[in-house]
């Protein structure tokens, strides 16, 4: 399924004002709007075998060890994760067009994940029935190359 922005702001837009904690020791409190992912998914109707939720961006991942690119920033959620009622595919913050530092044109926002897992510029996403096939098998570039586990729970 291919949708542009404003199909997708056509389908329905929920808001919500939101705490987010960062692993960094920062935290913000912000409006989001958005279409809820459960939405997309209802729409897609996937099949009985996927799990899981891959998303990704625009932006390429970076090894904070070395402070190098390299390749492709994706991340993933588990389906229920997904289908949570607060989880957005965010294009607006504070009754405004997402802008570019806060993941425009489109964000995830889960609120009962921390803020490594809410993928910014997002250019696609995929349906999977194993998070093990997709990059090095972790489920996200930081699982992949930063060994942060795949449960982030808030």
């Amino acid at each position: 399924l291919k949708l542009w922005l404003e199909e997708m702001r056509a389908i329905g837009t929920q808001t919500q004002i939101t705490l987010h904690p960062c692993i960094q020791g920062w935290s913000g409190i912000a409006e989001w709007g958005g279409l809820p992912l459960a939405a997309l998914i209802q729409l897609v109707r996937p099949h009985a075998g996927a799990k899981a939720v891959v998303f990704y961006s625009f932006s390429e991942g970076v090894d904070f060890s070395t402070g190098v690119a390299g390749g492709q920033y994706y991340d993933s959620l588990l389906l229920k994760d997904a289908l949570n009622p607060l989880t957005l595919l965010a294009y607006e913050m504070n009754d405004q067009p997402l802008n570019h530092l806060h993941g425009a044109p489109l964000r995830l926002r889960v609120e009962n994940q921390l803020g490594f897992k809410m993928v910014k510029w997002i250019q696609s996403i995929e349906l999977v029935e194993d998070v093990r096939s997709t990059g090095k098998g972790e489920g996200g570039y930081s699982e992949d190359n930063e060994y942060f586990g795949e449960l982030a729970g808030i």
